[in-house]
Order: C-alpha cells, then structure tokens, then sequence
C-alpha cells in the first residue's frame, strides 16, 4: 500500500493567547489559533476578503515555547500536519479537524530578531544587531535559558 502524505503549512497571526496545559501523565500542550487572510472573485468578478480560522496544537517543548513568547496579533509560520478528533457531547456527534505543530516559526520578533522552535531540536536564538556598519552582524547564541524580552533594547 503506497504511503500518504500528510504535510501542512500556514502563515498567520494569532488569534487569542496560547493556552498551556498538562496532561495527566506531565506533558505539556499548548493550543492556539491562527487566522488566515484570503482573497477571492465572487460571482459578479468582485473581490472579496475572507478569514478562515485553524487551530493549531503544539506539545511538550515546542508548546512551552510558544506559550512563553507568542501572544495575541503575532505572525507565526506553522508545520504540521492535519488531525481529525471527534467526541460526544450532551448526545451529540462533534468533531474537528486540527494541525498538530512539528515547528513554529515566529515571522515577527522585535527588531530584527527570528526565532524558529521544533520538537526534537534544541532551540537556538539569532538576533542581528546593527553595529558601527550596516554591514556588520553579530549572532550570538542565547542557547536554552529564558529570555526576558524586556532586556531586549529594541
């Protein structure tokens, strides 16, 4: 039987805060939304502007990581892939249709600063600094400790 593939991409801004929890065995997941802008012809060659909403669930590491630096209106660049779910409530069949995040990629850091996180991979934190020159960048490597994004100076 050949294999499927199921791979998703999307480019959008957070809808509401991440919200972190844990399950009952300790691990962490994170759940968040994003918004996503489109644009489209109607019937009488019109434009028109739709919004479709994903959520988007990240776990363990790469969860906290969200948590701790995403919050409302950011621009985010999830990889994943597509879960459906389905559940009863009150008597009735609901299901959903979720990507569960493999890597988040935050597009809109202060100043010129990126940040990618990915389950399974240490994170490392790039931030280019203008110096004397234009043409001169200093990388540093901030590696797993906490960053107060207050310290930041711009």
């Amino acid at each position: 039987m050949a294999r499927s593939v199921n791979q998703v991409i999307l480019m959008g801004n957070l809808t509401r805060d991440p919200e972190l929890k844990q399950t009952p065995n300790g691990q962490n997941v994170c759940s968040f939304s994003i918004a996503l802008n489109r644009s489209y012809k109607d019937g009488s060659g019109e434009w028109q502007e739709a919004t479709d909403y994903v959520d988007i669930v990240a776990w363990g590491p790469l969860g906290e990581r969200v948590s701790q630096y995403l919050s409302k209106g950011r621009r985010v660049l999830v990889q994943g892939r597509l879960q459906s779910r389905s559940w009863e409530q009150e008597g009735q069949k609901r299901s959903k249709v979720e990507v569960i995040a493999s890597d988040v990629t935050f597009l809109d850091g202060r100043g010129s600063e990126a940040t990618t996180s990915s389950q399974g991979e240490s994170e490392t934190k790039v931030s280019a600094k203008k110096t004397k020159s234009d043409k001169d960048v200093v990388i540093e490597d901030v590696s797993d400790e906490p960053i107060n994004l207050d310290d930041i100076p711009f």
